[in-house]
């Protein structure tokens, strides 16, 4: 079943596209839009990793090569600690041994890493050319892929350098999920919970109804679909409305405030970003009760979805609440020196606000200390 979610932007408005054996129309698709998206001949630079390249890259290069495009490719080291500019450097070396042009393109076929580092490659390179995302994780489909925004981590931080750059097109195709590990699956589903609590009570309540979620051979055809376009559909919808976080959609940032502290103090080792986000929602939706912006009951059925997903709840041991704490000013979200929470208000609804204490946050944290 093939399905095209728009998403309307003023200046760059592009479709996901979520079909089975997408990998082998990739090149058409490009070729075949009025106008084309990529005109044929053109250059195309492959990123991809070990993993995603041995048991998909072939595919994706014959699918340019049979569209007419003159393709090559990099591959990168997979992993969280090689999201940095030495890698993003790499991209660069490749983009001008292979001399891309201002119309050539960069194709993203790997998970939310390869996928920020290509975009920022491509937003960067010749002042920025087209990059097209063919997300190969859950995660990445349902999230990175999405709403252009690109980037590499700091030492002191996730995410601090990057850029809004918009793909011309992304391509999922929910077949290359069969050889996701088990706990990058559960990764995504944080994310996909996240939207339910966010944005789209339907959802979660499809969810809820599901009887495993912490591996993709559990899911029912029909449960996987309404997953992805579902997801994508929310994604789609902030993103529309709020193209570069000046507003609404910081609320896609739900669980991350903590969820990125919790990343960058364990070296983003031990833990993967899904985790991270768990942890922090788990967080967020204490907080929000604390405060009275929803109930006990409704802080429940989230974490409920979060252990029939297999993720973590607690603060990891080892990591101390004065370090989070202290991390948290970091935060791209901070204003004016306050740290900006995402809290629900209900199921499907959230907000941000500015007003938690201090203490309330160490309280918190220290009834989550495994």
């Amino acid at each position: 079943m093939k399905a095209i979610i728009s998403v309307p932007l003023p200046q760059a408005a592009y479709d996901i596209v979520v079909a089975p054996a997408g990998l082998d129309h990739l090149g058409a698709w490009l070729a075949a839009a009025e106008p084309p998206l990529l005109k044929s001949g053109q250059k195309v630079l492959v990123v991809s990793n070990p993993t995603v390249f041995r048991h998909y890259g072939q595919r994706v290069l014959d699918s340019l090569q049979q569209a007419g495009y003159r393709v090559s490719h990099c591959v990168l080291p997979a992993g969280e600690r090689y999201k940095t500019l030495r890698s993003v450097q790499k991209i660069y070396d490749a983009a001008l041994a292979h001399r891309l042009e201002r119309g050539s393109a960069m194709v993203a076929l790997g998970g939310g890493v390869i996928g920020d580092m290509t975009g920022f490659a491509a937003a960067t390179w010749l002042r920025g050319i087209a990059v097209v995302q063919v997300p190969t994780s859950l995660l990445a489909m349902v999230d990175a892929a999405i709403g252009g925004k690109t980037g590499v981590n700091h030492p002191q931080g996730k995410n601090l350098i990057g850029a809004f750059h918009q793909p011309r097109l992304v391509v999922i195709d929910p077949e290359v999920l069969k050889t996701l590990p088990a706990r990058e699956f559960r990764a995504a589903m944080a994310e996909i919970i996240k939207y339910g609590v966010i944005w789209d009570g339907e959802l979660f309540e499809g969810l809820e109804a599901a009887q495993r979620l912490d591996q993709v051979r559990y899911l029912p055809p029909e449960l996987l679909q309404l997953i992805l376009q579902r997801s994508c559909q929310a994604k789609a919808d902030v993103v529309a409305q709020d193209e570069k976080e000046a507003g609404l959609r910081a609320i896609l940032n739900y669980g991350h405030t903590i969820g990125h502290a919790i990343e960058s103090l364990m070296q983003y080792r031990g833990i993967n970003h899904g985790e991270a986000v768990a942890i922090g929602m788990v967080a967020a939706a204490a907080i929000a009760t604390q405060l009275g912006w929803w109930d006990q009951a409704e802080a429940d059925r989230q974490h409920q979805l979060l252990v029939k997903a297999a993720l973590p709840t607690q603060i990891p041991a080892g990591l101390a609440s004065d370090d989070i704490v202290a991390l948290l000013s970091t935060d791209k979200k901070v204003q004016d020196g306050r740290v900006r929470f995402v809290l629900p208000k209900g199921i499907g609804q959230a907000d941000t606000t500015d007003a938690v204490s201090e203490p309330l946050i160490r309280s918190v944290l220290a009834a989550m200390a495994a």
